[in-house]
């Protein structure tokens, strides 16, 4: 059983995965730890029909991640005994250009990527946290770290880099892209599902809080919207997307803002929140459109800035063959995904607004390019890339 960990700023959330027969991995469990130093809330339920456990817990008495960490491994000894365990797989989200694939943590391992930290300041101390909290409270068990940038490693260089003086292209100032583990499930699956389309021109919409799309062909990345930093490219909850420098360096003169100022706007009060003035979730927006004219306007945006950004991608790839929508507003928003594919007439698409409601997997028309809504399962990538990489070292070891 493979124990997998997703740290953020304040919430650790887990997954338990049994990889034994791969390509049939039992969900055997999930939970959360949420308000980390703030008000913890605990939550976990065991895929087996057991009832779930929540518990709202007292401020200072769990305030760390190593706190988090420790009250998953407590839960996962009472329901199923540590010895169960044979790794942990770690979401981070920048491996930088040292990292383009799954390794093996150890601590020359921890010290290369807090270099990376100035990459990914919102996100890999976090990460790390989560890391060194477990290695600390269960020094034997085999933990590996899996990126968010590592599927991205196939955009060619071209792509990558931005047009600036090469001496800051060579200290890694370019494009990495993310959410990679999401589209790394989405090709998976599609090799599985749909091994002809797998083999095409692809655009995944990875559409949640945070958004971005990328453009696979032979289920390898070519394009992503996302860039230097997980701000770039879409609109999303609470985050600006792409916007034009000479925008920061004005609140910066004119409006007396430092660096930090400008970096939490864009990052936390930005995006649909910002523009709607109500949320940075797109149901409560979408609730208050009928009334409120802010709220027709974030949402406006957003369906504008996937389908411009589309556009783009669809260049990137000379063509499209499938456009598949993924995570909470690609999954379950059904207005969202009508505006995007009708907006997609000009490359070919159709709408089945029957399979749209009703969340089939292929909601275009009988001809022309695809429309799919594909569940992502990151949790289920990185347990599949541990098991994997455990498999190799072992055969790896000498006898």
């Amino acid at each position: 059983m493979i124990l997998v960990l997703n740290a953020g700023s304040s919430s650790v959330k887990f997954a338990l995965i049994d990889t034994t027969h791969p390509g049939e991995e039992i969900d055997v469990a999930r939970g959360s730890f949420d308000g980390i130093g703030q008000n913890p809330r605990w939550a976990a339920r065991r895929n087996d029909g057991s009832p779930s456990e929540s518990e709202v817990l007292v401020a200072s008495e769990m305030a760390t991640h190593a706190d988090a960490v420790a009250r998953i491994l407590a839960w996962t000894d009472r329901h199923y005994g540590l010895k169960a365990l044979k790794a942990a797989g770690h979401r981070v989200v920048h491996g930088g250009a040292m990292f383009s694939a799954p390794v093996m943590i150890d601590g020359a391992t921890i010290d290369m990527l807090r270099t990376l930290i100035p990459l990914a300041p919102l996100h890999q101390p976090h990460n790390l946290a989560a890391i060194e909290s477990l290695r600390a409270l269960a020094p034997e068990l085999p933990q590996m770290a899996c990126f968010d940038t590592a599927f991205h490693a196939t955009v060619p260089e071209f792509a990558r880099n931005f047009a600036l003086p090469r001496a800051l292209t060579t200290k890694g100032i370019r494009r990495y892209g993310f959410h990679g583990l999401s589209y790394q499930y989405i090709a998976q699956e599609l090799r599985r599902s749909a091994p002809a389309l797998a083999e095409g021109r692809v655009v995944v919409a990875h559409l949640g809080n945070g958004a971005s799309l990328c453009a696979m062909r032979d289920g390898k990345s070519v394009a992503t919207t996302m860039g230097f930093s997980a701000i770039d490219g879409l609109m999303m909850g609470t985050r600006a997307g792409s916007i034009d420098p000479a925008v920061i360096f004005y609140l910066m003169r004119e409006e007396g803002m430092n660096a930090a100022e400008v970096e939490g706007m864009l990052y936390n009060r930005s995006g649909l929140l910002g523009v709607s003035g109500i949320s940075s979730d797109m149901r409560l927006v979408r609730d208050a459109m009928a009334t409120r004219s802010e709220a027709r306007e974030a949402v406006a945006m957003f369906s504008y800035r996937i389908l411009r950004e589309t556009g783009s991608m669809i260049a990137a790839l000379g063509g499209i063959d499938a456009f598949v929508f993924t995570a909470g507003i690609g999954e379950h928003d059904a207005e969202l995904r009508a505006d995007i594919i009708n907006g997609l007439k000009f490359a070919g698409f159709s709408l089945d607004s029957i399979g749209n409601k009703s969340k089939a997997r292929q909601i275009s028309g009988t001809t022309g390019p695809k429309a799919l809504i594909i569940p992502t399962n990151e949790e289920l990538m990185i347990a599949r890339e541990t098991a994997s990489l455990l498999t190799d070292n072992l055969k790896a070891r000498p006898i």
